[in-house]
């Protein structure tokens, strides 16, 4: 092995001529002059009287930055730089906008030509921090952000360094650089990637959603809800369903999903596999917009109530690392995409937020290669995000009169979700949310079959003539069902009557939708029973 010594020379007196462009003009100007009668190696007493490395630092960051605090962290916002907020110790470098940390020891070397010690940064770090803490408290979004001023606006961030933002109004959409203090504030984490800037079309929203549907290797009735829940993924703090994207080998769903979520979420947004524990789970969820995990071969327990959590909205709270008595918050509500070839066995919970989308088998003369495939989807990528914002602009126009019109009947569980269909129909003429209430009702069987109390409990009542009422305690109700066949009774069957009332009370809202109503009777001295009813007026 070789190896080359290279001499490098010592730092001039003067300050060198750089022809990089200086990031922040005023702190610059400051660096220099408390810099430019420094000698080659700076003096380390305090009471020379010249400024110290960390004082210097310290006015980089007061002239080029102000701080904000959002849910308890604080922010470096960049003064004429655009709306991202930069974390302040971050030595990974906060995605691809840097952090606090950096910006200082880069503008101090372009400033003065010297490297500033990891002690004067410390410092200077440790003052600035301090000097925050009663910062001006503003929202920090990610991806996606609603407007402070107009609860029907929302903002999306293109992931570029320049803080680039579309703004979706009723009606209308603008791509501009929001100006200091006005629009939302950006976080970026390493999952955030870059979205190119929409381009509209002559032939408006149709013609952008045209452009998808030839790329996607998805069915024409499955297509429109491939468009609703992109739609969905553009509006912040809503509750959305999970896209189950489902179907054989060689159907393309890791495909479709890769297009559906660098639709929204950036050109270079992975699919994910399922990580091992919750924990490590949520913190990658709250690093990203969209969560996508490929290739599911059943559905555990733990990852069932985390992805009914995830898209309703869910917190985590942990302890901090290298800390006794602090703990770190991840908050996160996210658009939620797998791929499966059979999901298993549906907890009820989850069952209600979902969204399936079969797909079919691709056959010999339509499947195309993976190259030419992503090549049309870059290609159009452009032309389709302004498509689908012209689509959004005239939904978002029409969600309000949603629950003014009357004819949305009985909602679903995702009542906000619903209203947006309505919306979307209103302007396409599509038929998506009569669509999402026939999969559901389709998922009601599949949470009963995969049930064996479920099962037995809708057997048991409905071979009884209509209406009918039984009440009793849940060690009666154990004797009385059936076992259903190929039932692993020490596995799938509940042992105890504790177990069982716990499995019925998963079971009733897919019991309800069946007409078997079960509820919990106010507790008496024997206990707490039981009532199942098959009457019209109770079950519905």
């Amino acid at each position: 092995m070789t190896t080359t010594q290279r001499t490098v020379p010592a730092p001039s007196t003067e300050r060198e001529e750089r022809p990089q462009p200086v990031a922040y003009p005023g702190a610059a100007q400051s660096a220099a002059e408390m810099t430019a009668h420094l000698p080659q190696r700076e003096e380390r007493d305090s009471d020379s009287g010249r400024p110290r490395q960390a004082d210097i630092l310290r006015s980089i960051g007061e002239i080029g930055y102000r701080f904000v605090r959002s849910d308890q962290t604080i922010y470096a916002v960049q003064i004429g730089g655009g709306p991202i907020a930069r974390p302040i110790r971050s030595k990974g470098g906060g995605g691809g906008t840097g952090s606090l940390r950096q910006c200082l020891i880069r503008e101090y070397v372009l400033s003065t030509g010297r490297t500033p010690s990891q002690a004067a940064l410390a410092d200077a770090i440790a003052a600035l921090e301090a000097m925050a803490m009663d910062s001006e408290s503003q929202d920090v979004h990610l991806r996606v952000a609603g407007d402070s001023e107009d609860r029907w606006t929302t903002w999306l961030d293109l992931g570029r360094s320049d803080g680039l933002s579309v703004c979706i109004e009723r009606g209308s959409w603008s791509v501009f650089i929001p100006e200091d203090g006005v629009g939302p504030l950006w976080r970026r984490s390493r999952l955030v990637h870059e979205l190119p800037v929409p381009e509209r079309s002559p032939g408006g929203w149709q013609h952008g959603v045209e452009l998808l549907r030839r790329i996607l290797p998805v069915s024409a009735d499955s297509y429109p809800m491939v468009v609703a829940w992109c739609l969905a993924a553009l509006r912040p703090d809503m509750p959305r369903p999970l896209a189950g994207i489902l179907g054989e080998q060689g159907t393309g769903k890791s495909t479709l999903c890769r297009m559906m979520v660098r639709l929204v979420d950036g050109t270079k947004a992975h699919l994910r596999s399922v990580p091992k524990s919750e924990d490590d789970l949520a913190v990658t969820t709250a690093a990203g917009w969209c969560l996508a995990l490929d290739n599911l071969s059943g559905m555990p327990g733990w990852l069932s109530d985390f992805l009914s959590r995830t898209v309703t909205g869910d917190a985590l709270a942990k302890r901090e690392l290298f800390s006794d008595d602090d703990v770190v918050i991840l908050i996160y509500q996210r658009p939620v995409l797998l791929t499966s070839i059979e999901i298993g066995v549906l907890q009820g919970d989850l069952a209600e937020r979902m969204l399936p989308i079969q797909l079919e088998p691709i056959t010999g003369k339509n499947r195309r290669t993976e190259r030419r495939l992503w090549e049309t989807y870059n290609e159009f990528h452009p032309e389709i995000l302004g498509g689908l914002l012209d689509l959004a602009s005239l939904v978002w126009a029409k969600i309000p009169e949603a629950e003014a019109s009357g004819r949305l009947g009985e909602l679903p569980r995702m009542a906000d979700w619903a209203e947006m269909l309505w919306a979307l129909d209103e302007v396409t003429g599509w038929h998506t949310l009569e669509t999402y209430t026939g999969a559901q009702d389709d998922l009601v069987d599949d949470v009963i079959e995969g049930d064996p109390v479920a099962t037995s409990v809708l057997r048991w009542a409905t071979s009884r003539p209509s209406p009918w009422t039984w009440e009793g305690q849940a060690a009666q109700l154990l004797a009385e069902l059936q076992i259903p066949p190929n039932t692993d009774k020490e596995k799938d069957w509940p042992r105890t009557p504790a177990v069982l009332s716990a499995r019925l009370q998963r079971a009733a809202p897919a019991l309800r939708r069946r007409g078997v109503d079960v509820r919990k009777l106010p507790r008496t001295k024997s206990g707490r029973p039981l009532r199942i009813s098959t009457e019209p007026a109770t079950a519905g």
